[in-house]
């Protein structure tokens, strides 16, 4: 059962790659001459995390998004799809030393392997050149739209390190940690692909629209996952938003739900202490409670919003590729 839904997976994601695989090899040769650099150590860290195994989705959907707008082979297309890359690879690598994260796509983390130092100083390298390509793109409102994105990454990931351990943490603030350190970065790559190709305000409000739902819908389901998956799959340590003390919508959901009871008060004091080797109670908890059901719940109503929200496009594979980028964020193993 598993082979089989993996395979399917894998021809899915291979048949949209292969709509825009011109586009997509332009994107990948333009990754390797912009990561250039005279200083090796640069070179090695940006390419380590870069060729790490990643299925870079946001670069997929911003040449999907301008695709299904008749502008795909637009070389602004494909600085703006490697500069949405580079904005996502930096994020990693700064999120890793923060979380302190030594495994990663299955392998481990930058940090793990030259420091925290040097993870941080070639993450801002790699947001220097992403901010390079939206200067050669030559359009205020498109670096309007992604420096107001990374701004909002930075506030998302600030936030979350302030709720660390919180333990009133409402669904309200969840979301608002979710849609700026993931969901608007998403928005940001299908709205400036639009921008790009000159569309209609209408249609460059529901690419920004598709992009907000379908980044919030692989968010909750990579924090579903955390509590769901193994190490295996999802390529990192299972139980790491535990171990961090994060309390991410299976958790917030958890406590709500078993409020006024010694389930509830076991599971505080489990997250209190960031007791890893408790993660099987902290899972049967929320799974008893109907939190990992409620979460997955959520993930499917993010991921059909997103569907909903390109209607206005004419139909095409694009199109078709776009939605069904949205169903597999919420069928996935990792």
């Amino acid at each position: 059962m598993v082979n089989a839904y993996m395979a399917h997976y894998w021809f899915f994601m291979q048949s949209s790659y292969a709509l825009v695989a011109d586009q997509f090899n332009a994107v990948n040769a333009l990754i390797t001459e912009q990561l250039n650099s005279e200083v090796g150590l640069v070179e090695n860290i940006s390419h380590y995390l870069v060729d790490g195994g990643g299925k870079r989705v946001r670069p997929l959907v911003t040449l999907l998004s301008a695709a299904a707008l008749g502008d795909a082979n637009h070389f602004k297309q494909i600085q703006l799809a490697t500069a949405i890359e580079f904005l996502h690879t930096a994020t990693l690598l700064h999120d890793d030393v923060v979380d302190m994260s030594t495994l990663r796509r299955g392998q481990p983390t930058a940090n793990a392997n030259w420091g925290n130092a040097s993870s941080v100083l070639v993450g801002d390298f790699v947001y220097s050149k992403a901010f390079e390509l939206m200067v050669a793109i030559g359009s205020l409102p498109v670096m309007d739209v992604l420096s107001h994105s990374t701004t909002k990454i930075a506030e998302g990931e600030v936030k979350q390190l302030m709720l660390i351990g919180d333990l009133s943490l409402s669904q309200a603030d969840y979301f608002d940690v979710i849609r700026n350190k993931t969901a608007v970065l998403f928005s940001g790559s299908c709205r400036c692909a639009a921008m790009i190709a000159d569309t209609d305000s209408e249609t460059e409000h529901a690419l920004a629209l598709y992009g907000l739902h379908l980044g919030q819908a692989f968010q909750i389901f990579d924090d579903y996952l955390d509590y769901t998956g193994n190490a295996d799959d999802l390529g990192k340590n299972v139980g790491d938003d535990l171990a961090e003390g994060k309390l991410t919508l299976p958790l917030i959901e958890a406590l709500r739900l078993t409020a006024n009871t010694q389930d509830n008060t076991l599971l505080r004091r489990i997250i209190e202490e960031k007791d890893l080797t408790r993660i099987d109670t902290v899972v049967a908890l929320c799974r008893e409670s109907g939190a990992l059901d409620h979460t997955l719940t959520v993930a499917h109503t993010e991921a059909n919003a997103a569907k909903q929200a390109l209607a206005v496009l004419p139909q095409s594979n694009y199109r078709d590729a776009l939605s069904d980028i949205a169903d597999q964020a919420v069928h996935r193993k990792q």
